[in-house]
């Protein structure tokens, strides 16, 4: 704060008690995105750190695949376009929906039923294979690894209310 004028930095702290995690102790959250302006959608997890400034404040430092990135609540950028208009959803709404279109039926908010499967051989061969993430683990192959793109219709289909 400006002793001066009285009026703020412009930096906000977070609270100061925060539930998830103490200060310096680390959380694992992931969140999926979709952009509104090419339809791009992905899914991304973040090692978040707890930290606590000088002052007694309360901040987070978020990091993927190792590397310091933006909050990706406050300032998402679509990793296709680069446009500033996206939306975050909860984890697992791009790999759900996403499985869903592969294996030709609507989406349930429950997931895949027993039994009701894709015919042998088709698992494994599309893109949208599981974690729906754009960061695979190291260990797992080449394949696992390639880039994904969804489009936003694909995205959007579960929450249209069809007519009968």
């Amino acid at each position: 704060m400006s002793d001066i004028a009285g009026t703020s930095s412009g930096a906000h702290p977070i609270a100061a008690h925060t539930p998830s995690a103490g200060p310096g102790e680390v959380a694992h959250e992931a969140y999926a995105f979709a952009c509104m302006k090419c339809g791009h959608g992905w899914e991304r997890s973040y090692d978040i750190e707890h930290h606590v400034d000088g002052e007694g404040r309360a901040f987070v430092v978020y990091f993927t695949g190792g590397l310091r990135v933006p909050s990706p609540l406050t300032s998402p950028d679509c990793v296709n376009c680069g446009a500033h208009l996206v939306r975050i959803m909860r984890s697992g709404q791009v790999s759900s929906v996403l499985e869903s279109a592969r294996r030709g039926r609507p989406h349930t908010a429950r997931g895949p039923e027993a039994g009701t499967g894709a015919p042998d051989g088709a698992d494994g061969a599309e893109a949208g294979t599981g974690t729906g993430t754009d960061h695979a683990p190291e260990n797992e192959g080449p394949a696992r690894r390639r880039a994904h793109h969804w489009h936003l219709a694909n995205l959007l289909h579960p929450f249209q209310h069809h007519r009968d």
